[in-house]
């Protein structure tokens, strides 16, 4: 029979499972691409929820150009940084 003790039940929540400062940063900084991918994303759904038309066109066309200026500039700014990681 297998038990659950309360071992197992306090390292289900060990501190080693939480993302580390290094990630947090790292989520921190790709954040604008994410929002940008999401309004890409949601711009995309709300022309396929009705017939196609110029506002849609465009408003996806907007989130396009908003992702790739994000994804420029994120790769700009971590091509910046030295492979040493110090500023």
């Amino acid at each position: 029979m297998n038990e659950i003790t309360v071992l197992d039940a306090v390292t289900a929540f060990a501190d080693f499972m939480e993302p580390t400062d290094a990630e947090l940063t790292a989520i921190e900084r790709e954040m604008p691409l994410i929002l940008a991918d999401v309004d890409l994303v949601d711009a995309q759904i709300a022309a396929m929820d009705h017939a196609p038309n110029d506002i849609d066109a465009r408003r996806i066309r907007r989130a396009l150009a908003r992702v790739l200026a994000e994804r420029a500039r994120l790769t700009n700014r971590t091509a910046a940084v030295p492979a040493g990681g110090a500023a």
